[in-house]
């Protein structure tokens, strides 16, 4: 069964619209005629907020934007409020209604535009396009084209006019949509052609063009250009970075990302003329909120906010209302970790789960396999998870539904194929090309359940992929994944994988059947059975399935009281951050 909560009305936060207009595209310029004098314009900025709204003050939340945008307002200063994406997915807050109340609290927060997101994809297009048309702000995307008609989905611009001031943000959409959100949702409903399309380009140049044409547009009708992305700085992300683009444009004044969740400031970028432009992202979560401001000779300065102790109190009732709700519904208490989960590197910090195993990473698949052998008693040799869909690090402690939701937020469905070995040599190979890679994250890694493999970082990656990253054909050269095995339970070993063998192969449909993260070698491989849990309800009966039992009732999640422990020679080690050495990186 599926959570899905009816959108509610909420109470608008008094006091948040402003006197200044905004102009529309192709309108006359409203300060064409201004005669006074240019005051300073402060414009707060967000990203990669992810649903993370269940905090206090003086911790961040749309509340306590709230409350920051309107303090400006009340001593007689010129703000707007903009957010750079992936703001409706993440943790239950936003996947239980898919989205409704985020957008109501950022309507009541006052925002004022914002682009999409990857994530702004993950309920579906039509349920993208809905949450679109429901927020009170407009979403802006260059590069976001129906190619039915050859039309931009959303404008490519808007310009407002503060302080005498004409400001025109440029939205623009990363072309990894498609992959970090789900290919699918991109195509008609058969699945042979896309109907959408987000310029990118194998060298960027659709990207930059795109970015081109509506800078040199909003040249023509403001005084300050400012790219407002979803982008990032991350390596795998090149050549679409906003760094990138930045260097293949001119025009740009300053330009707030997105997507590589960093912490940037302020990072002075060379454009196309040498001409300095500021970047900035505030990292993710609420970490931060972003305040720039353009002074009246048009100096622009950027600052990064973590705390704000005031709350709206409209605002702050209606998301406490939210978070309230949602804790009760998947607030049951279903088992106890006795250790730590981990989606990071201990040591480093730094989120290791789409680049190398870790326990959760190992729990997660482990639950898919224990699934379809357990309780649907099915026969599965392999699952696998990519490391993107698995979401958060848990602490030892009480698990409940929701801490499920929290790490597998997306709503993606388990399925079983029957495929071939080649098949997973080849889903393996592709997982694994940026692997050893430094800076490189990939979400299409995979963890893996019943399998244990080597990744020979030394082995050029010579997987072929088109211009989106999808998987169009099997490496030409020596695989950099090698001795693969399978678990043979019926004598308790790890097998070597015969290509020309069929497998049992369980996952997510996001990756098995909707092209997530680019996995199309599956295509046309046979359908054993679909549809059986959400991924959140997977993990749960997983974890209900251990033993251990202390006197409230509760299983505790050990390897000892894993059922796959019974399982002889089965691979095992919850204990251990890292996991339990399925996945040798060489």
């Amino acid at each position: 069964m599926k959570h899905l909560i009816s959108r509610r009305n909420f109470l608008k936060a008094a006091g948040v619209t402003t006197a200044a207009a905004a102009m529309a595209v192709g309108a006359p310029a409203a300060s064409a005629c201004w005669t006074g004098e240019k005051s300073e314009v402060t414009i707060l900025y967000t990203n990669d907020v992810h649903t993370y709204i269940d905090k206090q003050a003086p911790e961040l939340t749309y509340a306590a934007i709230a409350a920051l945008k309107q303090s400006y307002q009340n001593a007689g200063k010129k703000v707007l409020l903009v957010d750079a994406g992936d703001h409706v997915q993440g943790t239950a807050y936003g996947s239980m209604d898919e989205g409704a109340s985020i957008i109501e609290l950022m309507n009541a927060a006052g925002y004022d535009v914002a682009t999409p997101g990857n994530h702004e994809f993950d309920y579906g297009m039509d349920r993208a396009k809905e949450l679109m048309r429901d927020a009170d702000f407009p979403y802006l995307s260059c590069n976001w084209v129906d190619l039915r008609t050859n039309l931009r989905v959303l404008p490519e611009i808007k310009v407002f006019v503060r302080g005498g001031v004409r400001i025109a943000f440029v939205g623009i959409t990363t072309p990894e949509t498609f992959t970090k959100s789900t290919p699918a949702y991109f195509m008609n409903k058969a699945q042979t052609k896309y109907i959408y399309d987000i310029l990118g380009g194998e060298d960027g140049q659709k990207l930059y063009s795109a970015v081109q044409k509506a800078v040199d547009k909003a040249k023509c009708l403001a005084d300050v250009v400012i790219g407002l992305g979803h982008l990032g700085v991350d390596p795998s992300s090149s050549p679409w970075t906003s760094e990138e683009v930045i260097a293949h444009t001119t025009g740009f004044d300053a330009f707030i990302d997105g997507h590589s969740h960093t912490v940037m400031e302020n990072k002075q970028v060379a454009d196309a003329s040498g001409r300095l432009v500021t970047l900035t992202q505030t990292g993710s979560y609420f970490a931060n909120v972003g305040e720039m401001t353009i002074a009246p000779d048009g100096i622009i300065s950027t600052r990064l906010v973590s705390t704000y102790d005031q709350e709206d109190p409209a605002v702050a009732a209606e998301q406490a209302a939210w978070v309230s709700s949602v804790d009760e519904m998947l607030g049951e208490k279903i088992a106890v970790a006795d250790t730590k989960f981990y989606i990071t590197d201990p040591v480093t910090g730094k989120r290791r789960i789409r680049s190398g195993e870790t326990n959760l990473g190992d729990f997660v698949a482990d639950g898919i396999y224990t699934y379809f052998n357990e309780v649907e008693q099915l026969h599965c040799d392999i699952a696998i998870m990519n490391g993107g869909g698995i979401r958060s690090d848990e602490d030892a402690g009480y698990w409940t539904f929701k801490t499920c939701k929290q790490v597998s937020p997306f709503g993606n469905v388990a399925c079983l194929m029957s495929v071939t070995g080649k098949q997973i040599q080849d889903a393996l190979e592709f997982a694994a090309r940026f692997a050893g890679a430094e800076g490189k994250e990939n979400g299409g890694f995979l963890q893996v359940a019943g399998a244990t493999y080597e990744i020979h970082t030394d082995i050029p990656n010579t997987v072929q992929t088109d211009d989106k990253n999808v998987w169009i054909g099997s490496a030409t050269g020596t695989p950099r994944v090698q001795n693969v095995k399978i678990y043979d339970r019926a004598n308790g070993t790890y097998v070597p994988l015969d290509e020309s063998k069929t497998y049992a192969l369980a996952g997510m449909n996001y990756t098995l059947r909707n092209l997530g993260d680019g996995f199309a070698m599956f295509d046309g491989a046979e359908l054993i059975k679909d549809y059986v849990s959400e991924d959140y309800l997977v993990m749960s009966t997983y974890a209900m399935t251990f033993g251990g039992v202390d006197a409230e009732g509760l299983p505790h999640l050990s390897s000892a009281n894993s059922v796959l422990a019974e399982y002889p020679g089965y691979l095992l080690d919850y204990e251990n951050p890292y996991g339990a050495g399925r996945i040798s990186i060489l």
